[in-house]
């Protein structure tokens, strides 16, 4: 039955049917092949967001170490763990807004460093007087040192540096409302706005409050 069902089939259609079928095999084994030699874009990102948090712990190490200020690596406050903390000193040092934010509202003085801040910028964060190091005339952190941290943080939440508290945390409450991913936004932008928010909020007049959360978004 089977060869009579060949001797039916025109030979064009044959030959076209066995090619189809090769051509199916190779391109399945060069995706089967990319998938496993190429690394995924993802991780790839993820090695990025790593890289910089390696860079930060070794500026601020550094810098920790420079003026002879005794810390702690991943040390853990009430279940959050932060990168550097200061026994001495009760500080904590954090690179995630949601855990300033935590700690802050459990009574921890805790400083909340942003991925374009310089470690040597901590001083002037830092609740004591700092004596600042002699670096010399050479700073390999040149180029990072020329931004304002506590500049782009205002200009984040679209207001001036001499904004007051009250306003920058109104700011605050409708730009996340724009950038929230419960409501659309990209996540990657809803943190920027919530470290902006804790820088400039650390840096306003009057009092800095905690953040509230905005009614009806999760965490």
């Amino acid at each position: 039955m089977t060869a009579d069902v060949i001797s039916i089939v025109p030979p064009w259609m044959l030959v076209g049917t066995a090619l189809g079928g090769a051509a199916s095999v190779v391109v399945a084994l060069v995706f089967y092949l990319g998938t496993r030699l190429s690394p995924p874009t993802a991780s790839a990102a993820s090695g990025r967001s790593t890289d910089g948090d390696a860079r930060r712990r070794r500026e601020i190490r550094e810098y920790l170490s420079a003026i002879g200020e005794r810390f702690r690596e991943g040390h853990s406050l009430g279940g959050v763990v932060v990168p550097f903390y200061l026994p001495e000193r009760g500080v904590a040092i954090t690179f995630d807004a949601h855990d300033y934010f935590e700690l802050k509202g459990e009574g921890v003085f805790t400083v909340l460093c942003e991925h374009e801040m310089p470690g040597r910028g901590l001083g002037r964060r830092l609740p004591f007087e700092v004596t600042e190091p002699e670096w010399g005339p050479r700073q390999p952190s040149a180029a990072r040192s020329t931004r304002d941290p506590v500049a782009d943080a205002f200009e984040e939440l679209g207001l001036s540096t001499d904004a007051e508290a009250a306003t920058v945390k109104r700011a605050y409450r409708e730009r996340v409302k724009e950038v929230h991913p419960d409501q659309g936004g990209d996540e990657r932008a809803f943190r920027r706005v919530r470290e902006a928010y804790a820088t400039a909020s650390n840096h306003a007049d009057g009092t800095a409050e905690r953040a509230d959360p905005v009614p009806g978004f999760g965490r």
